[in-house]
């Protein structure tokens, strides 16, 4: 069992909650009083006081007995180690083996109670290697080997198959996976393709490090690390993926892009693979594209209140530019389709160049972007002209090229949309100057810019609304104004105190505290004033300032608003909104 020297050692628990700040000396005094009297363990009293949480209770209890604490939900697990313990046993001694170094032959095994000296001999004995003991919240085991563990013992057993057939003769080998799609490997890719869909990730991302292979998922907008795989299965995968890609399997010294098309139940996406040589071999990652997904509407997606009219006025305008902005993964194209889904009828034709086509919308001609056959943004927005559109939907501005052929239709008396990357709405027109669009030009043309990002909503299962703290009060009120005291009056008549959601964590949503996703946008009209503004080339500052002055509310002020709302998290606003 491992030890940090380093660490202070305290006399008892309630000295590390002190030392920590979650409890008083007097609340230490009471309990060392109760425990006299009831003769009750000082853990036992603390849960029954309930002056603590659990979490911080056992991150605690670790610290006391200078054991290393795991969260389990935000740890990867090596199929190896699974291999080392059966079910049974996992449950029968509440533990989970969660790593394992092959070069030292060392198990890391979570337990709930680490000092358990005889299930630790026990384990070292049936596995015959040294066994790392951590602690962990029981609740956890608990989930990870109910919900967990037969998932993770999939590909654990396929891992060890496919270590064992990479020993044998490499001619065997190649006929094996030529004649059977179900081998070891493709198994194994399989099962990590099941979990994207079901756990409703965006991305994989499957990279080779000096001693190991660690999955990663995007859920939500994070990436969450789920599996460590050993190094050796690295090259077999990447070839799977590449086979299944179309990809050149002996080519690793260039980067390479495909894509292949999986189902599994009643789901089926269409995958974006992107590999590219690193210092330990080829990375992969895969974009997920659900071609069942639904458009979402403006208001699903989070567009309300004076900003929705805003953007409904531009967009029901027969032509000018509409542009939205904001970093890779910020929701811009999802946005875009949810406007074309409003305006595309029968009466007008709409024409689309995306890099890729994440959506199929019926009705609505959509062209994908290759490279390779000279088919870019420019050269597909010089033929859309020929193909008597009302509408063009322009995936993105990237060069001046593109930039003047977008505004020049926009003149021409076409709806132009098209996305750009700026931090927020008052730097679009300043970086389409820089491309060397004419500002006149751009005034006549741009009716609205729109800058959003994408935060997670909380979980409705497991979130509860508390009460506003002094120190979120003030970041609130510092940033809202006028908009937080209406709010803070419509609680005070309904004889309430101001709430704002907390995250728990529970099944659903993976222990996170947060399910699915929501935009917060700032929507900027090019009004007169601002107009004037654009023409005198003046900075981003000045023109969201104006904007402000006259009722923009930007990113960060809409993502409070849904704070107020209970929709997310003031944590959430400030990750995506604080630059």
């Amino acid at each position: 069992m491992s030890t940090n020297s380093a660490q202070k050692v305290f006399k008892s628990l309630s000295d590390v909650l002190v030392n920590k700040g979650l409890i008083d000396e007097k609340k230490t005094k009471e309990i060392g009083l109760i425990k006299l009297r009831s003769g009750k363990s000082e853990e036992e009293i603390i849960k029954e006081m309930r002056l603590v949480s659990e979490r911080e209770l056992v991150e605690a209890k670790a610290e006391y007995l200078r054991i290393p604490f795991v969260d389990l939900e935000n740890t990867a697990f090596s199929p190896e180690a699974l291999s080392f313990v059966p079910k049974s046993v996992a449950e029968k001694y509440r533990i989970v083996p969660y790593n394992f170094d092959s070069k030292n032959a060392v198990l890391m095994v979570a337990m709930a109670n680490p000092l358990d000296l005889e299930t630790i001999e026990f384990i070292e004995k049936k596995s015959a290697l040294r066994v790392e003991a951590t602690m962990a919240l029981e609740k956890q085991i608990d989930f990870f080997i109910r919900e967990k563990y037969e998932r993770e013992r999939v590909i654990t057993s396929e891992v060890s198959q496919a270590l064992n057939e990479r020993k044998k003769d490499k001619r065997k080998l190649k006929k094996s996976r030529a004649i059977s799609s179900e081998a070891p490997v493709a198994k194994i890719v399989k099962t990590v393709l099941e979990f994207a869909i079901k756990a409703r990730a965006s991305d994989i991302h499957i990279e080779p490090q000096e001693s190991n292979v660690r999955v990663r998922y995007r859920i939500d907008g994070i990436l969450q690390e789920k599996y460590v795989l050993p190094r050796n299965v690295q090259n077999a995968i990447v070839s799977r993926i590449k086979i299944l890609s179309g990809l050149k399997i002996d080519e690793k010294r260039v980067p390479q892009d495909g894509r292949f098309f999986f189902a599994s139940d009643d789901n089926s996406v269409d995958l974006r693979v992107s590999t590219l040589p690193t210092t330990y071999g080829e990375k992969v990652v895969m974009r997920l594209l659900r071609k069942s997904q639904k458009v979402p509407t403006l208001p699903e997606l989070g567009l309300r209140g004076r900003a929705l009219r805003t953007f409904m006025d531009a967009i029901e305008r027969p032509h000018g530019i509409i542009i939205v902005c904001g970093p890779t993964g910020s929701g811009k194209t999802t946005t875009l389709y949810s406007a074309l889904h409003i305006i595309s009828t029968s009466k007008v034709n709409v024409m689309t160049i995306e890099d890729p086509v994440e959506y199929q919308i019926e009705g609505i001609n959509q062209v994908q972007v290759n490279n390779q056959a000279g088919l870019t943004f420019a050269t597909a927005l010089r033929s859309f002209l020929r193909q008597d559109p009302n509408i063009i939907m322009v995936g993105e501005i990237r060069d001046t090229e593109t930039a003047e052929l977008a505004i020049n239709a926009a003149l021409t008396g076409h709806l132009v949309f098209s996305t750009l990357h700026t931090n927020d709405a008052s730097g679009a027109p300043p970086r389409m100057m820089d491309m060397g669009v004419e500002p006149f030009l751009l005034l006549s043309s741009l009716n609205c810019v729109v800058a959003q990002r994408v935060l997670r909503r909380v979980c409705k299962h497991c979130s509860t609304l508390e009460e506003i703290s002094q120190e979120e009060e003030f970041k609130l009120r510092e940033t809202l104004g006028p908009i937080y005291d209406a709010v803070e009056d419509k609680w005070k008549k309904e004889g309430k105190k101001m709430m704002i959601p907390r995250i728990h964590g529970c099944d659903k949503c993976n222990k996170t505290g947060y399910f699915g996703r929501v935009a917060i946008y700032e929507v900027m009209p090019i009004t007169e004033k601002l107009g004037k503004m654009v023409i005198e080339k003046a900075s981003a500052l000045e023109i969201q300032k104006e904007a402000m002055k006259e009722g923009m509310l930007t990113m960060k002020q809409d993502g409070f608003v849904k704070v107020l709302e209970g929709v997310t998290t003031i944590e959430e606003v400030l990750r995506v909104a604080e630059y």
